[in-house]
């Protein structure tokens, strides 16, 4: 790989993955870009999840922003599953019925 594809590389992990930002660019700068990915990101998720949007209202954003920050993103889809379990894991969404009966199934 060039030298200029392992800068813009680098780049590209600092706006969306956390990484560190490639020295000559300037970081305020970096960071609206980056929360601008950020929301956009969000934005695509929420295509997805139109009711999970609705049922947080207010709380989409900041509880969707905190997941993902740091995680690179694979796919939308892929965002929307992951962010799914993980408001599950944390409560602010209920699990369906059937993954109560699994669990005490699975633990017998």
């Amino acid at each position: 790989m060039s030298a200029l594809g392992e800068r813009q590389e680098a780049l590209i992990r600092a706006l969306v993955a956390g990484g560190e930002l490639p020295e000559g660019f300037d970081k305020d700068d970096a960071a609206v870009v980056s929360t601008a990915l950020l929301r956009k990101r969000a934005g695509e998720v929420a295509h997805h999840l139109p009711v999970v949007r609705h049922t947080l209202g207010d709380r989409y954003l900041r509880l969707f922003t905190a997941w993902a920050d740091g995680r690179p993103k694979t796919s939308s889809h892929a965002d929307a599953q992951a962010f799914v379990a993980h408001l599950q894991d944390i409560g602010e969404l209920p699990r369906p019925p059937w993954y109560q009966r699994f669990r005490k199934l699975s633990r017998k």
